[in-house]
């Protein structure tokens, strides 16, 4: 058992402060037969100091690790569905008794706040429990209606597609490679993962949780490197491509995909607005809406950037979101007494500081923020509040990713609603009002594949039985529910026809063939059970 292993028995006191604090996970990189020797250095978001190394891997490692994972598909997918099923029953229990090592390695190197690490150990356990009860019945073989009641029996079979490419982003690590690795695992699929290069001592020490369950090395693969460098090759050798990551290089992998005709899905960008309706309750809006806009730093493809409230409620709420901005927590602790933690790098931290300076160059207020955080740590950020905010500036426009958010005012709802829609995302919304039903009116006409209503993302995100994904571009296909398992299967219909053939019988004209059939089509139109 996991506990059992002499690298993880403890839980780590990880510091970003000791060198190399991820050295106990060392025999973990594993993961690859290195073409080059290659070592590619990750580093502490809390302090910039050197987390440990990995292989920098290149194109002959891909088609090393695919050739791998072919060969050991075949009889992953021939153990019984509740087999595989099991081994993700496993997993749920595992990663809730490993909780304080895995939160360790993900703090370590996202830079994240604990809590909002612990964050994807409830999405890994809520998956594999999902799937791991259910996926026997998804996966079953379905009965369906023939074309002539009694003489064509037909089954659609779920066939697994071979080897899937998993493209994860450095934001969420865990949740991104291992739970989105588990629908394509029970459904008899190999995996080949390639994690961000910020963050891939994760997605090792989830390789060693999914052995531990029951998982064939073979049949979960972890290539490391640079995505830029080894997208490509992934996408030209799997039979299904899982991305989640940016709109702009959401289209790059649909583009390559598409040329070769396999399989994607992307889950990509989006600037998700937050709606405060004229009965909403302030006080607990404002709660609500600072953990919708600076969870995880900002840093979450569901978080608000643009949030709309009455102009009759404006100032007041402005003042209570102003608040419980200020109150936030800012700390690199690797305990729950941080609210927020560091951004993940350098180039992130540029683009959320050029987003804020070049709204406030072209008039944009600070109510609060607005600023780095060098004192805790070379990418921390204050958490940001901007009004004043025009269509002209990039924070209106462009996904920030960061703990900036744009209060706007409205004076009606139709409005809020176009303001809401007019943007190429639609992927999560958040309405706030003291009537639900009220709220679940103007959910339909909010253009996103998620709408929460008093929640701000994760009512929806973890309610794994509904599909979670993006309209417009942000994204295609889903995660979670029915879709998010059968988008890795294949239907097949295999149909037996017994008896009379669908053809004229010998000795009947062609014309009294096509008269019976029209009868019958009349018929059968009307007849219930079968129509």
């Amino acid at each position: 058992m996991l506990d059992d292993a002499p690298a993880l028995e403890r839980p780590p006191e990880v510091r970003p402060s000791t060198p190399a604090p991820l050295d106990w996970l060392r025999p973990l990189v594993t993961c690859v037969q290195p073409a080059s020797r290659e070592a590619w250095p990750v580093q502490a978001p809390f302090d910039g100091t050197l987390v440990g190394t990995v292989p920098r891997c290149t194109e002959a490692d891909v088609a090393w690790a695919f050739r791998r994972a072919r060969e050991a598909q075949a009889a992953w997918a021939a153990q019984p569905v509740r087999q595989r099923a099991a081994v993700l029953l496993r997993l749920h229990d595992l990663i809730l008794k490993a909780q304080a090592s895995v939160l360790n390695v993900i703090q370590a190197e996202a830079g994240k706040a604990r809590i909002h690490g612990f964050e994807e150990i409830i999405e890994v356990a809520l998956s594999a429990r999902h799937y791991g009860l259910r996926a026997p019945r998804l996966l079953r073989t379905q009965r369906r209606r023939g074309l002539v009641p009694g003489l064509t029996a037909v089954r659609e079979h779920r066939v697994p597609t071979g080897v899937v490419g998993l493209i994860a982003p450095w934001n969420y690590p865990l949740a991104m490679t291992i739970s989105d690795a588990l629908p394509a695992l029970v459904a008899g699929n190999a995996v080949v993962v390639k994690p961000a290069e910020e963050t891939p001592f994760t997605a090792l020490l989830g390789k060693h949780l999914l052995r531990e369950a029951g998982v064939p090395p073979e049949v979960f693969q972890v290539v490391t490197g640079l995505g830029e460098q080894l997208g490509p090759s992934i996408i030209r050798e799997a039979d299904v491509v899982a991305f989640t990551g940016s709109s702009e290089t959401g289209r790059l992998i649909g583009e390559q995909a598409g040329a070769q005709l396999t399989k994607c899905s992307l889950e990509l960008g989006g600037k998700n607005a937050l709606l405060v309706l004229d009965d909403a309750d302030l006080a607990v809006t404002a709660d609500g809406a600072v953990r919708a806009c600076f969870a995880n730093a900002g840093q979450l493809c569901v978080a608000t950037e643009r949030l709309y409230v009455p102009r009759a409620h404006y100032d007041a709420f402005l003042t209570l979101f102003k608040q419980r901005t200020e109150a936030l927590r800012l700390s690199s602790a690797f305990t729950y007494t941080a609210d927020i933690g560091s951004l993940i790098s350098a180039d992130q931290f540029a683009k959320v500081h050029a987003h804020v300076t070049d709204a406030v160059a072209r008039g944009a207020t600070v109510v609060t923020g607005g600023h780095p955080r060098p004192d805790l740590g070379p990418y921390f950020y204050a958490p940001t509040v901007l009004t004043d905010v025009t269509p002209a500036m990039r924070v209106a426009q462009e996904e920030t990713f960061g703990p900036v958010v744009s209060v706007y005012p409205y004076d009606t709802l139709e409005a809020a609603l176009e303001a809401i829609n007019d943007t190429p995302f639609g992927l999560n919304a958040s309405i706030w009002t003291r009537r639900p039903s009220r709220g679940q009116a103007v959910a339909a006409r909010v253009q996103c594949g998620t709408v929460n209503v008093n929640d701000g993302y994760s009512a929806a995100y973890a309610s794994v039985d509904a599909p979670m994904g993006g309209m417009k571009t942000s994204g295609l296909g889903r995660r979670h529910g029915a879709e998010g398992l059968l988008k890795f299967t294949e239907a097949q219909t295999v149909a037996v026809q017994r008896g009379l053939p669908l053809a004229p019988p010998p000795g009947v004209s062609v014309s009294l063939f096509t008269r019976g059939v029209t009868a019958g089509l009349r018929l059968v139109r009307n007849l219930p059970g079968l129509r």
